[in-house]
């Protein structure tokens, strides 16, 4: 049953039962089950993880690269900038938000470019969240937030309904990236602007190979996904449903001197700003043993729904499997945790027969 907040304890206690802890082990009949379950699989996870995601990281849930001396959220709102200005987001402009998490980015980005931004989002606690921190920063009639299934967003909005759509880190979760793209490319208005931070392996990436494997199995344990795909899936299904794409780059590499993936190490060392050392402490091995008994007391208790504990030290794995797949990158094994992608809908497809 849910409870007052929106979560769903069994939704919870199901999540890693999708999973194999074993890479080697995983089969492709749980990957099946992830896709064909994917909203089981991700609004259990989140459930699991969203309280953590605030407070060891912030309101918006992606990565960002950084300037030396950048401190992490300042880092965070120019990644956000970036996009928004990338797609000439303008005052006005009615803009949908493909998996918005708990509002960060949309209220960034509302700010940013005064255009009116619509959140779509299928976790109840996640749009509970959302519409309370949007309230207090007076933002709630430009910034709006609904529930949502990003592979029905035509049933929901009809189609031609935005001018411009963007995605920031979370179509990764949808069971093929064509049943989110697709969808997209029907709400958007013909000549609209599709932005998306796409989480994707480089394309040296072989699932065949164990190591590769390994890595990217902890990613989607740790990040509730029901596959990891390649760049080059992501291009061929936004070609494949209709979109043109007129930029494309994985900014990893970037030759930033600070990796995207600085946070996750946990080495204090090399915070960018006083602000910062909470952050990797916060993600160093004392601050996730800190916080892992802290959420195994609170379910104890009754605070946090039942299965809150295990979903969230699944956090571990991710994070470790992140930080790896980073620093391969450098070695010539190459994972690609941020691609941009800047596409456009320039012609009618009937992409919905009748």
């Amino acid at each position: 049953m849910p409870t007052a907040d929106g979560r769903v304890d069994t939704r919870l206690q199901n999540y890693n039962a999708f999973f194999d802890e074993k890479s080697t082990a995983d089969a492709k009949k749980l990957e099946t089950a992830r896709q064909e379950n994917y909203l089981e699989v991700v609004n259990g996870y989140y459930d699991g993880v969203t309280e953590l995601f605030e407070y060891g990281w912030a309101q918006s849930f992606h990565f960002s690269r950084f300037y030396k001396g950048e401190g992490f959220l300042q880092s965070l709102a120019r990644h956000e900038h970036y996009l928004a200005a990338h797609m000439k987001l303008r005052p006005g402009m009615k803009v949908l938000d493909v998996g918005c998490g708990v509002g960060g980015p949309a209220r960034e980005i509302g700010r940013f470019s005064d255009a009116h931004i619509t959140g779509v989002n299928n976790n109840d606690f996640q749009i509970g969240r959302a519409r309370k921190y949007t309230a207090q920063a007076g933002l709630s009639d430009t910034v709006k937030f609904v529930k949502g299934d990003f592979t029905k967003l035509k049933e929901q909005f009809g189609e031609n309904a935005f001018d411009a759509v963007y995605v920031i880190e979370a179509t990764v979760h949808a069971p093929t990236f064509e049943s989110a793209y697709s969808e997209i490319f029907a709400v958007l208005k013909p000549g609209g602007v599709l932005g998306i931070y796409e989480w994707a392996m480089t394309d040296i990436y072989d699932p065949s190979n164990p190591e590769h494997r390994r890595i990217a199995h902890n990613i989607e344990i740790g990040d509730g996904i029901p596959q990891m795909r390649t760049r080059s899936d992501s291009r061929r299904a936004l070609i494949s449903v209709g979109f043109s794409i007129e930029h494309e780059e994985d900014l990893a590499d970037r030759p930033d001197p600070i990796p995207w993936y600085y946070p996750l190490e946990g080495d204090m060392r090399k915070a960018q700003t006083l602000a910062d050392y909470t952050t990797c402490f916060r993600t160093s091995t004392f601050g996730m043993w800190l916080a892992s008994i802290f959420v195994w007391v609170m379910e104890c208790i009754g605070i946090v729904p039942k299965g809150t504990w295990a979903v969230s030290e699944t956090l571990k794995q991710a994070a470790a499997a992140l930080v790896e797949g980073g620093q391969k990158k450098v070695k010539l094994l190459r994972f690609c945790g941020i691609t941009v992608f800047h596409a456009r809908r320039v012609a009618d497809r009937d992409l919905f027969p009748t």
